[in-house]
């Protein structure tokens, strides 16, 4: 087979991402901000008050310079030095204490902010997932698997940046703003204004600057979801990309893919690192032009205005530049950290968006509950484990009835579709009473497995009515509807752990001896035995130490240890050679003697022993009987079982 050196996917060009100039909304901050505080309401605001507290003694040093300075000017003029070393020893002193008090608050809030950042992500990634397992199955349907991983990934990490760098930052920086800015204008408002200048100066430069990197910083975030998303999907079908030789294809690909990332990336760090420079350089003309403005002012002897009173001295001035050096730093370090803070924003946006996405509803009232039956052969809830089931059924005027769980399903008028506009589902009318066993057959994209989807509710119906038991499904508790239901799906899902708990999966209350049981039902106990460790075995990667058929088995025996007394088999057996199907076969309709069960299946041989077979079409049961029926009809099922037509 030739390489395939054409792209499958859509060529994606980084200048025209649709996320271009999409920004986190209002209230991301204010909303982050409320999370911590939930996650702690009381360590929280004492590390805020260490942060203050660091803050506005960093910006106290001015004020004792200033106030040395006027001690030695004072007695240089007067000529009195002999307490000038007592008064300065004094000032040093206040001021060690100061800072022994800032470094304690220092030391006490970054320990602090650790303990905050690392457990607010620990509380969120739980918070994240707990959500997440109440999200409906059409949010995994819709969004891309790897997409909403990165939720837990690059997404989380731009807020440990956020919550332990660039908040805390910024906080301290907008204090020593303010109190720093306080102190000049007592001081001196004329240089006051000269600094007001400057600080105008560099606001517009960082506004535009941070305007251009901000962009495309969040393009970054949105870009590194989607790398993720395609690399997951490359992963999850390296065997498929190998079978076609679709390397060189899937390396184009993820070109494409990083190139939108690394445009994006380059473009936000250049814009960024423009910044520091070109504010350091502007804090350093102010820095001049407060020194020139200052020296004229002093040499003229011209009036100061102040809050202060005082008049324009050398210990005004040299306080002055220092404060205004302060100043223009703390403003660096405010534009320093406005593009983690608008990366943060972002990862916060979309982990809000998860978190914001609608669970999955649920109005059922009916229960299941363990029962056993009266004397007079009606039901009554029992606490313990009677192997008797019964939904309990609470009606408005407050009686309760209970009704045995037999597993009687029916289907009246049903349409359906994923999507309001298009009914992928018409009017499928259908009973199976209890033990029956009803098979769905019909061509790829027909209809079959959105029924069984429909069983168990992963999905709820447009129109019509599903009864179970006589029950509308819309009136059971979805959870106990699906503990009334086994199913063995298609596509195989083992997870990480031993052979024992990958079975006990489907009842985490059943025993080894029930697990065995189990394994033995379906076929699967002689390969167990022969693996390494038997039943403690570990399984890691999805069971990528066993084949595909023992994978199947295993999926299999989980269904037979939950003993629900309705079956859903979609492909049970499309992964299991003839020779393992046989032996399954037995298993399986061990397993479905004495329920209901719905099969889809491909090889038309595995149903033909079916209550009632029906044949779908586009949405459409287009017939339904027996198998002998339907041969004797000559039809479509006819067609298909001679091999007149292809299920595919």
């Amino acid at each position: 087979m030739p390489n395939n050196q054409t792209s499958s996917t859509p060529s994606v060009n980084p200048r025209t991402t649709t996320q271009r100039g999409k920004r986190a909304p209002k209230g991301v901050l204010r909303r982050l901000l409320r999370m911590l505080f939930e996650f702690y309401p009381v360590l929280l605001p004492v590390t805020m008050v260490c942060i203050v507290i660091n803050a506005v003694v960093s910006a106290i040093p001015s004020v004792f310079m200033q106030n040395i300075i006027q001690i030695v000017d004072d007695s240089y003029k007067g000529g009195d030095w002999d307490s000038v070393a007592g008064r300065i020893l004094g000032y040093v002193a206040v001021l060690v204490v100061m800072y022994i008090i800032s470094l304690i608050a220092g030391t006490f809030y970054t320990q602090m902010m650790a303990i905050i950042t690392q457990g607010s992500l620990k509380k969120l990634r739980e918070k994240m997932f707990d959500h997440m397992q109440d999200l409906p199955i059409k949010y995994f349907d819709t969004n891309g698997h790897g997409d909403i991983m990165s939720y837990y990934t690059n997404d989380v990490d731009t807020l440990r940046q956020l919550i332990s760098q660039s908040l805390p930052q910024m906080t301290i920086s907008g204090i020593t703003l303010f109190a720093v800015f306080c102190i000049m204008v007592y001081y001196s408002a004329i240089l006051a204004l000269v600094v007001v200048v400057g600080v105008v100066c560099m606001v517009f430069a960082a506004r535009a600057i941070t305007a251009r990197s901000s962009k495309f910083f969040l393009r970054q975030q949105i870009t590194l979801a989607n790398a993720e998303a395609f690399m997951e999907e490359m992963m999850t079908g390296q065997k498929v990309i190998k079978v076609f030789c679709h390397e060189e294809a899937a390396k184009a690909d993820f070109d494409k893919v990083n190139e939108e990332i690394f445009y994006n990336a380059r473009n936000g760090n250049r814009f960024a690192n423009i910044l520091m420079p070109l504010l350091g350089n502007v804090g350093n003309v102010m820095y001049v032009v407060v020194a020139l403005v200052g020296g004229v002012l002093l040499l003229s002897g011209a009036p100061n205005i102040s809050i202060s009173g005082m008049a324009f001295s050398i210990s005004i001035v040299v306080p002055f530049l220092s404060m205004t050096r302060q100043f223009a730093g703390a403003i660096g370090q405010v534009s320093n950290q406005v593009n983690m803070v608008v990366m943060g924003l972002a990862g916060a946006h979309r982990i809000f968006m998860l978190l914001d996405e609608e669970p999955e509803t649920d109005d059922g009232y009916v229960t299941l509950v363990n029962a056993r039956e009266k004397e007079d052969g009606t039901l009554e809830e029992y606490p313990e484990r009677t192997n008797v089931w019964a939904w309990k059924h609470p009606h408005h005027d407050g009686t309760i009835t209970y009704t045995r769980l037999r597993g009687d399903v029916r289907f009246y008028g049903v349409d359906f579709g994923y999507v309001p506009e298009k009914t992928v589902l018409h009017d499928i009318s259908l009973y199976a009473k209890p033990g029956q066993k009803v098979a769905f057959v019909g061509s790829t994209g027909a209809g079959k497995t959105t029924i069984t989807n429909l069983i168990n509710r992963f999905y709820d119906i447009q129109d019509g009515k599903i009864r179970y038991d006589g029950i509308n499904i819309k009136k059971i508790k979805k959870a106990d509807l699906r503990h009334s239901l086994g199913i063995v799906l298609q596509d195989t899902n083992l997870f990480t752990g031993t052979v024992m708990e990958n079975i006990r999966y489907g009842n985490l209350d059943a025993h080894d001896e029930e697990c065995i049981a189990a394994a033995q039902l379906a076929g699967a106990d002689d390969f167990i035995r022969r693996l390494p460790e038997g039943y403690n075995t570990m399984l890691t990667g999805n069971g990528a130490n066993l084949s595909q058929g023992q994978r199947q088995l295993l999926a299999i025996a989980r269904a037979a240890v939950a003993d629900p007394p309705v079956m859903i088999l979609d492909e049970a057996t499309s992964s299991i050679d003839t020779h393992t199907e046989a032996i399954v076969q037995r298993g399986m309709d061990a397993l479905m003697t004495g329920r209901t069960t719905f099969v889809i299946a491909h090889r038309l041989s595995t149903v033909q022993n079916a209550d009632a077979i029906m044949v779908l079409d586009h949405g459409r049961i287009i017939e339904r009987g027996t198998h002998e029926d339907l041969i004797k009809l000559k039809g479509t099922y006819y067609q298909l079982y001679t091999g007149a037509l292809e299920l595919d």
